[in-house]
């Protein structure tokens, strides 16, 4: 605890001998100090230089006796503070071993309050793991980035276009990876149409071929973990899917479903059919997930508007969704994953079919703000094949790809899409 209050004093001495070391120590913050009473130099310290005014004794004295009356100290504290630290070379030190013993200290506090926890009256189990999660969160500290200049990047720039792995993901449909090389790791993918587009069953079949390049999770809202392989085992094998739902399958068939399923399996493929999923399941999922098999390929949430997303007094429905999306973002780059999300459009784009725009995203603001790509599912009642529907896939926002559009034949009674060439313009 000695050796605790020393490197806390030698650190804001070395503030009274040059302010300027506050920028060097921005990483630190106020409650990285045990001592209740450095921790209101600091932050007094702080508002100072915020506001551009001196930070000395007479500067600190002043605020601090404003922001703390009740427990007021004279200018001599602050003198014996800047005499206690010579120079200031070595203040970065301090400041992480200040950091490192506070992340301890806080989680040791932390994992006491989690313990009460557990006497509490939780409505779910999963009420309780977000307050298990939000707690534990706050031992991390408020890390903040920093600007560095080209010349210190230059290496990690060559290793880069050295390294050969990429950063997206190839789904096995021909021309859209072709055109995009398939979905990016970091990307926040979002999937939109009205109900019975095949929103779902594109979903499945694009997993099964990211799924070649690493783990894919899957939440299923509306579905039940069976339901969804049903159509997974429809698509590989061409058995009718409402045949395989009925459960009418002859010997032969039953033989091909089991053989596809035996294919399948080894795909590092996992579902989870949970109705009202929270972002905050989905991340510490996924997070263990990442813990236990490596880098994962896909995150995906079927869908958006039925997930459980709670709202703080006076919040709209809109900016609550927008916490959701930002949220599903940043961990799609924390985790190097594509997160796939699937939306639904407002039912206004049914009164009069055509290309989809963004404002059709139902609550689009923020979904239109947070994606990386937004891909509209979209009937043309024009764009007519015989061997079944034909569904039109626009790519309305593509912040790596830019926009394109693709012709596919849903053949819904086998759960399989398969693209066609872009009719030719009439001249």
């Amino acid at each position: 605890m000695i050796e605790n209050l020393s490197a806390e004093q030698s650190v804001l001495g070395a503030v009274f001998l040059d302010a300027n070391v506050l920028d060097e120590i921005s990483f630190l913050e106020e409650r990285d100090f045990h001592n209740p009473v450095h921790q209101q130099i600091y932050k007094v310290m702080k508002w100072l230089d915020r506001h551009e005014y001196p930070v000395d004794a007479v500067t600190v004295t002043e605020q601090y006796v404003k922001f703390k009356k009740t427990d007021q100290l004279d200018t001599t504290y602050f003198i014996q503070l800047a005499e206690s630290c010579p120079t200031t070379a070595n203040v970065v030190h301090h400041a992480k071993i200040l950091r490192s013993k506070a992340i301890r200290r806080r989680g040791s506090e932390i994992g006491n309050q989690i313990a009460d926890l557990a006497r509490e009256d939780f409505e779910t189990d999963e009420e309780y793991f977000s307050a298990v999660e939000a707690l534990a969160a706050e031992i991390r500290p408020d890390e903040q980035g920093r600007m560095k200049s080209l010349q210190e990047t230059r290496q990690s720039y060559f290793d880069y276009l050295l390294d050969k792995s990429v950063d997206y993901i190839e789904t096995g449909f021909p021309q859209f990876d072709g055109w995009a090389k398939g979905i990016y790791r970091g990307d926040l993918f979002v999937s939109a149409g009205r109900p019975s587009v095949g929103k779902t069953a594109k979903l499945l079949q694009r997993s099964l071929g990211v799924a070649e390049t690493g783990p894919v999770l899957i939440w299923s809202q509306e579905m039940d973990e069976n339901q969804l392989k049903d159509r997974m085992v429809s698509n590989i094998t061409g058995i009718g899917y409402n045949r395989i739902r009925n459960k009418e399958l002859n010997p032969q068939q039953f033989a091909q479903i089991e053989e596809a399923y035996n294919r399948i399996e080894k795909l590092p493929i996992f579902l989870q059919d949970s109705s009202g999923i929270t972002i905050e399941e989905v991340r510490s999922t996924a997070r263990r997930f990442k813990r236990k098999y490596g880098d994962l390929a896909m995150v995906a949430v079927d869908y958006l508007q039925i997930m459980s997303i709670p709202r703080v007094k006076g919040q709209t429905r809109s900016e609550a969704i927008g916490e959701v999306t930002g949220a599903a973002k940043q961990l799609a780059r924390e985790l190097k994953c594509c997160f796939m999300m699937l939306s639904q459009m407002t039912r206004d784009s049914d009164k009069n079919p055509k290309k989809p725009t963004l404002s059709e995203l139902k609550e689009s603001g923020a979904i239109e703000q947070d994606a990386d790509v937004v891909e509209f599912l979209w009937i043309n009642p024009d764009d007519k094949e015989q061997q079944g529907k034909v569904v039109q896939q626009f790519i309305a926002k593509g912040r790596n790809t830019g926009l394109n559009e693709f012709r596919l034949l849903f053949r819904g009674w086998k759960q399989q899409f398969v693209e066609l060439e872009k009719k030719k313009r009439k001249r």
